[in-house]
């Protein structure tokens, strides 16, 4: 499970209109994709159709569920995403929860999840936020190396990246010189620079989604218009 039901599982957000899955494009795969589908009446969305073809080239495949207990509730699933990592590393790092009724939510790993939010869409920047706050607030006071770095390489907002830089300078430091410099801004208490750069960072990855999508989005007009 990714997109908003996840978030909503790891504490930043309150609700989510759809249901989105990770899926692993195979054809035994398919089949059960395809069982699922019908017992809960659901047909695609305009296009693409559901196949492996589709699923493999990184389409997002949609269906509206009719079932009298699922009426009208939309389900996504995708196969590939830009910048994140085949299903199989997917699965190995996926974060397991148990419902008190004892049903089990397979999650993309937080990392994971907050990879795939990094798109084009003006609604998932303030999730990664929502995210990471909600990941630090959840270990107040017993956080791992780990968690720290994780808050340090997606934290979204200066104040947030001053406060971690001066709590954990070492890992700041580490990742200052490597795969975030901005971390350099927020270890001097910087926050017009720290800001800046964030902006910057932003802007890149919303362009290299765009770039991402526009071959795949002239694919769906070709469908659509055949």
């Amino acid at each position: 499970m990714m997109g908003g039901q996840a978030c909503v599982f790891y504490g930043a957000a309150e609700f989510s209109r759809d249901t989105d899955f990770a899926i692993q494009a195979d054809a035994a795969n398919l089949e059960r994709l395809n069982a699922a589908l019908r017992e809960l009446q659901a047909a695609v969305i305009a296009v693409p159709p559901l196949s492996l073809e589709h699923l493999q080239h990184g389409h997002a495949v949609h269906f509206r569920c009719q079932h009298p207990d699922a009426a009208r509730l939309r389900v996504d699933v995708m196969a590939r995403m830009r910048g994140v990592a085949d299903f199989a590393e997917l699965w190995e790092r996926r974060t397991t929860l148990q419902g008190e009724d004892g049903t089990i939510y397979e999650l993309l790993s937080l990392p994971d999840l907050i990879q795939a939010k990094k798109t084009q869409r003006d609604k998932d920047w303030p999730m990664i936020r929502r995210l990471i706050e909600a990941d630090r607030a959840a270990c107040q006071g017993t956080p791992s190396p780990a968690h720290a770095r994780l808050w340090l390489r997606e934290g979204r907002t200066a104040a947030l990246l001053i406060e971690l830089a001066r709590e954990f300078p070492a890992e700041a430091r580490a990742l200052a010189a490597g795969p975030r410099p901005l971390l350099t801004a927020a270890l001097e208490g910087d926050e017009a620079a720290v800001e800046d750069a964030l902006g910057t960072e932003e802007r890149a990855e919303r362009a290299a989604d765009r770039a991402y999508w526009l071959p795949l989005k002239s694919e769906l007009e070709r469908m659509r218009h055949p």
